[in-house]
């Protein structure tokens, strides 16, 4: 038998916990197929233990595993499954050195505003910690999203809830018209392979390297681009006035977490702009005590605390004041009065408009009601795809999961591509001049003015992802028989680029009897709405932030949630990864469980994901047992979800643990009946017999210990032991899984 390994990530909050619970159950399943199935530490804490070795304990050092992954993806018998991690904001990441020391990890703190070369260097270290560290390390392959079919067809027949529009809606979008990143815009080819840098042209005559010289390839796509603080604080402004004339929540969104250094800033003028009295009057004394708007209305409240009494009653009445005063705010917990302004994580745009639209366009005010509210989207590159399925539905009710079609993605993110992978050359600009990219000749490749405050940044996509896109989409629209559309506007200069590019490709395949075809994002999610209506599908063909959009939006509205999509990255060196949803709700998923004992996370993403990763290593390593657990895993998903074992919201129904007990039950019955390999469902049949002999007292003890409170020993870094316990507590499962690994 070929010995075979999967790599399991092991991430953070539920995931991580889900972990626990699930990895057993797999690791024993696939030890039959000769599958070894191996875990590597991609979490916030465990990147953060990585990275400071010399500060630590020699038992406490860990490797750093990250780096030892995105070496992997670039060999082709990489088999990975990739878990959702925390893409840390600064706030997150605070916490998390707080917890790590309190745990005996003697990390460095986070230097607010370094000055002396060590702090400058610690800062370093951690920049590489924060926002998606982990996403362009991993994805050497482009993304390849849809709903499967069993969970497509559950939705059809289990049909999730969807809020009723009113043609009186007065929800919308709000976004700029110049001042942005989109109308500033500049994109340049790279005629051959050099290097650029970057420069900030001051007009005191100084001249600052932003960016010491960076490789590029030829046929590289570099873009550049810059957000005017100016514009940016009166179109705030202005919408936070029209929010208050027009009774709406004002709800700022943006995804901070994914672009670490640009959005977090727009967040804090968000936040300066929405308590302009408390700024006017004591922000100087907040920065003093390191209180900085960019990480929200929570951490300025915190800062105030160490105000003298005077100082913090002031910011704190000018707080409250403008609460009554301004637009009600959209709100991430009314009932603890979190605001959508309280903390840079907490809303994500790609989560939160979904989940706005398939709620009626609602979202929850301070009075812990819904009600319309005004999206506020500052950069207005794709701002304008959520407006039209607003006004779609205001115009024809809210989709159907019963008969709605299905939006699968095929996604440009290999090697960094676009918009995710520029934090690295993102700058807050200190001092007006013009910002220059520089060639290895000397020569300016583009150049924009800027002011103070201006946010600049620079994008790079290489044109071998982009080569392989092109190839991916063509392939899933011949696999699928659907229409494929690629998401390019040819008045961006970026988009033309790519246009260009993806034209020239198109030629190098087989394209007879396909549509294949380039519409504007506007134009296209027309088209792709049309047809869902009809029960029709369309493969989205998009760039990096798009493909985060819209494997988030359709899902939730298709099936419910973006967690229970197949996720395939083709890795170009030819391994695969795999990747098991969304884990934006993980947080509050956590909190329940250490209250009561309940998780709710669904890995219904891990199951299918799972089953993909022994798909291909069967195929890549001629391993038959391999693809009989696969194909026999299938069949227990499918199994699963028709009989609706997916985790409840509440104490007293059946939650992870239990989840994971039904999978394993209903997986080894398939592997017992199926008929290629006696000897491999030999193997089963004793298992599959006590596992339902024994369903009641499993189920049993899997719901008596809910209801009470838990100790993990940590939120970021869980004590291994207690966690497992909490996770495996069924002494009869743990009892009977074990007599198949023994």
């Amino acid at each position: 038998m070929t010995d075979s390994k999967i790599i399991y990530t092991c991430t953070d909050e539920a995931p991580l916990l889900a972990t626990y619970s699930f990895l057993p159950i797999m690791s024993a399943y696939a030890a039959t197929a000769g599958v070894s199935i191996e875990t590597r530490d991609i979490s916030l804490a465990g990147r953060i233990i990585a990275s400071f070795p010399e500060y630590l304990k020699a038992d406490q050092r860990i490797g750093d595993a990250l780096s030892e992954l995105g070496a992997l993806t670039l060999r082709p018998e990489a088999n990975i499954i990739k878990l959702p991690n925390i893409s840390a904001s600064v706030p997150q990441l605070k916490e998390a050195i707080a917890e790590l020391q309190q745990h005996g990890y003697a990390v460095p703190d986070y230097p607010e505003a370094p000055k002396t070369d060590e702090e400058k260097a610690i800062r370093a270290r951690y920049g590489k910690v924060l926002g998606s560290a982990v996403n362009p390390v991993l994805r050497e392959g482009n993304s390849d999203r849809r709903a499967p079919g069993a969970v497509k067809s559950y939705a059809r027949t289990h049909p999730h809830s969807m809020g009723k529009w009113s043609a009186d809606s007065r929800t919308n979008v709000a976004t700029m018209t110049d001042g942005d990143f989109r109308a500033s815009e500049k994109s340049a080819v790279m005629k051959s392979d050099g290097s650029l840098r970057i420069e900030l042209a001051g007009d005191d005559g100084t001249t600052t390297v932003l960016r010491e010289p960076l490789k590029v390839l030829a046929g590289e796509i570099v873009d550049g681009s810059v957000m005017s603080v100016v514009a940016l604080g009166a179109f705030l402004d202005e919408q936070i006035a029209r929010a208050k004339s027009e009774n709406v929540l004002f709800g700022l969104e943006l995804k901070a977490t994914m672009m670490r250094v640009s959005d977090p800033i727009i967040f804090g003028h968000g936040v300066r702009t929405f308590f302009p009295q408390a700024f006017a009057q004591y922000g100087d004394a907040l920065a003093a005590v390191g209180g900085d708007p960019d990480d929200g209305l929570a951490a300025i409240l915190q800062a105030a605390q160490k105000l003298p009494a005077d100082q913090r009653s002031g910011v704190e009445t000018a707080v409250r004041q403008r609460l009554a005063d301004g637009p009600a705010l959209a709100m991430v917990d009314s009932s603890n009065g979190i605001t959508g302004l309280h903390v840079p994580s907490d809303v994500i745009i790609d989560a939160s408009m979904p989940a706005m639209i398939r709620s009626s366009g609602h979202m929850w005010g301070p009075d812990g009601k819904e009600a319309d509210m005004l999206a506020v989207i500052p950069d207005h590159s794709y701002a304008s795809i959520y407006q039209i399925v607003i006004d779609d539905c205001r115009a024809n009710g809210p989709y159907d999961p019963v008969t709605m079609g299905t939006v699968p993605n095929v996604g440009l993110m290999a090697q960094a591509a676009e918009e995710y992978g520029s934090h690295d050359k993102t700058f807050e600009i200190s001092k007006p001049g013009t910002v220059h990219v520089i060639d290895q000749d000397g020569n300016t490749v583009f150049e924009h003015s800027v002011g103070v405050g201006d946010i600049w940044r620079m994008c790079q996509t290489k044109d071998l992802p982009i080569r392989d896109w092109v190839k991916l989409a063509v392939s899933r629209a011949r696999l699928s028989e659907t229409p494929a559309i690629f998401w390019l506007d040819e008045t961006r200069p970026h988009d033309a680029n790519v246009i260009a590019k993806v034209r020239a490709y198109l030629t190098e395949h087989d394209t007879s009897g396909l549509q294949i075809e380039i519409m504007s994002p506007d134009n296209a999610i027309k088209y792709s709405l049309e047809r869902i209506r009809k029960g029709q599908d369309t493969i989205s063909v998009t760039g990096n932030v798009l493909r985060d959009y819209l494997t988030d939006l359709f899902p939730i509205l298709e099936v419910g949630t973006s967690a229970k999509m197949l996720s395939i990255v083709p890795l170009i060196k030819g391994g695969g990864m795999f990747e098991t949803g969304a884990g934006g709700s993980a947080p509050k998923h956590v909190e329940q469980l250490v209250e009561e004992n309940h998780l709710r996370w669904d890995s219904l993403g891990e199951f299918l994901a799972l089953a993909a990763s022994l798909e291909h290593l069967a195929q890549t390593t001629g391993n038959a047992h391999a693809q009989i657990l696969a194909d026999t895993l299938d069949r227990a998903t499918g199994t699963f979800l028709n009989e609706d074992k997916s985790p409840g919201r509440r104490v007293g129904e059946l939650d992870t643990r239990g989840s994971h007990f039904y999978l394993a039950l209903f997986w080894a019955e398939e592997l017992a009946s199926q008929t290629q390999d006696p000897a491999l469902a030999a193997a089963f049949v004793p298992l599959a017999k006590t596992l339902r002999a024994s369903e009641s007292v499993i189920a049993g003890e899997l719901l008596a210990m809910q209801g009470a409170p838990v100790d993990l020993g940590g939120y970021y870094l869980p004590d291994p032991v207690k966690t497992e316990s909490v996770m495996r507590p069924s002494k009869t499962f743990n009892e009977i899984l074990a007599s198949l690994e023994g």
